[in-house]
């Protein structure tokens, strides 16, 4: 068993011998190997990061803003966000400019290159008051902070504000599939579907924006789907994918979710860096309060980036942390070259 088991992670390193990305069916071999081999696979991705990954010394760290928090109409058995949930959070609409540029102004202080205005709600399909309020915020943060990156994640887009959007010099837009395409009416009912994201992610490319997109796991999906959400990131060819591990949270229909298994967690991450050699694979939610002493292990799992700070409605770690954290991970990684 030990011999098949090593085969099949031999098999496995044509990834980084050549660069080409792992195919599903190997994909699959590894997503059911045992706990005795993840370490192996772990360093497998952790190397083919450090050979085919953006900036291979560096940790790619972004922070977010929630600027528009709760009262959404999509029914998300996740989030606290959803009015279809009974979480307690703080609701308010959409903030002021001269708040987002003080938060955005603190991110930058703190050594953080990019920074997120994050929205709650089904997105914008027409040009609104609402929308073009963001788009002023957008552009005020070029302004006063020209050496930020301005990220943007807020919602679903129609050709019409996917291409409002084009112009204002986003570097990345999130918006994530959260799961396995098949799995998705199982996780978010009713109210829209899978395809309404991945189509705002082909307008997005389309028009020339970066596109951040990734999903959960923890939410009661297999293995199995969490392989195919990876191979539908591929097919999508996005440029950032966040995964985020369930914070399972009091007053949403997850809220007694069981935690998935350290050695599950680290598969997916392994097998998304080699699926995805040459992304920016950023592990979000989840990485201190559910995975604790353990985070260092993932983000040596073919893991390049982190968010850092608060979660929309759950906290996050210190900034100053997280710095010593990505100054370790980085000298680590010289030593590994």
């Amino acid at each position: 068993m030990t011999d098949v088991i090593h085969k099949a992670v031999a098999d496995a390193y044509r990834v980084f011998d050549t660069g080409e990305p792992l195919g599903r069916e190997m994909a699959l071999q590894l997503a059911g190997l045992p706990g005795d081999a993840v370490l192996d696979l772990a360093s497998l991705a952790h190397k083919v990061r450090l050979r085919y990954a953006p900036d291979a010394l560096s940790v790619h760290a972004c922070s977010i803003m929630n600027a528009k928090s709760g009262e959404c109409g999509e029914n998300c058995r996740f989030c606290a966000q959803s009015r279809h949930n009974s979480a307690k959070i703080e609701v308010y609409s959409l903030t002021d400019e001269d708040a987002v540029l003080r938060q955005a102004s603190e991110t930058l202080a703190q050594g953080i290159g990019h920074f997120g205005i994050v929205t709650s709600g089904y997105g914008y399909l027409k040009i609104t008051p609402e929308f073009r309020r963001i788009l002023g915020m957008i552009d005020r943060l070029h302004r006063e902070l020209p050496e930020l990156n301005v990220c943007a994640s807020i919602g679903v887009l129609s050709e019409e504000t996917a291409a409002a959007l084009a112009g204002h010099g986003i570097a990345h837009y999130n918006i994530n599939i959260q799961v396995a395409p098949s799995r998705y009416g199982a996780l978010i009912a009713d109210t829209h579907t899978v395809d309404e994201r991945i189509e705002t992610v082909r307008l997005l490319r389309r028009y020339g924006i970066s596109v951040c997109c990734g999903g959960i796991l923890g939410v009661g999906e297999s293995m199995t789907e969490r392989i195919e959400m990876i191979f539908a990131l591929s097919e999508l060819d996005v440029s950032v994918i966040p995964l985020n591990v369930l914070v399972p949270i009091e007053g949403t229909p997850l809220e007694g979710s069981r935690p998935s298994l350290l050695a599950d967690i680290v598969k997916t991450f392994a097998i998304c860096r080699l699926v995805h050699p040459r992304k920016i694979i950023k592990f979000a939610a989840g990485r201190e309060s559910i995975m604790k002493d353990f985070q260092g292990l993932l983000m040596l799992s073919g893991a390049n980036g982190l968010l850092t700070g608060g979660y929309l409605t759950t906290r996050g770690r210190d900034t100053s942390a997280d710095r010593d954290l990505c100054g370790h991970l980085e000298s680590f990684s010289r030593e590994a070259l």
